[in-house]
């Protein structure tokens, strides 16, 4: 098997306008396994596109304080700073893009 086959064990793409999140799960030569964040933004160039990428990894010995302190900021932002703001509506857009569409259409 290729290093490279082995390396990856699971990948999750979050889409979001001109960015796109790719959270992978890779393996170590010592079967260990860390988490690697990456924000991919397009760019035009010319007549195609460039990506910039950015990335972040994430160690299993930080996982709980990663995930603790991403969701109190989270929540600090939803329920501080923005409580009367309707975070659900990204939900519904979200769900029309998995499906094909970005906008809601009326007719």
């Amino acid at each position: 098997m290729e290093e490279k086959e082995k390396e990856k064990i699971f990948s999750k793409r979050v889409r979001a306008g001109k960015r796109t999140y790719f959270f992978d799960v890779k393996s170590t030569r010592a079967n260990d396994y860390y988490l690697t964040i990456t924000e991919s933004r397009r760019h035009p160039q010319g007549d195609g596109f460039i990506y910039e990428k950015h990335k972040m990894f994430l160690y299993k010995e930080d996982f709980d304080k990663f995930s603790d302190a991403l969701h109190d900021t989270i929540q600090y932002i939803k329920s501080d700073l923005m409580p009367e703001f309707d975070f659900s509506q990204y939900a519904v857009k979200d769900e029309l893009e998995d499906v094909g569409g970005s906008e809601l259409k009326w007719e």
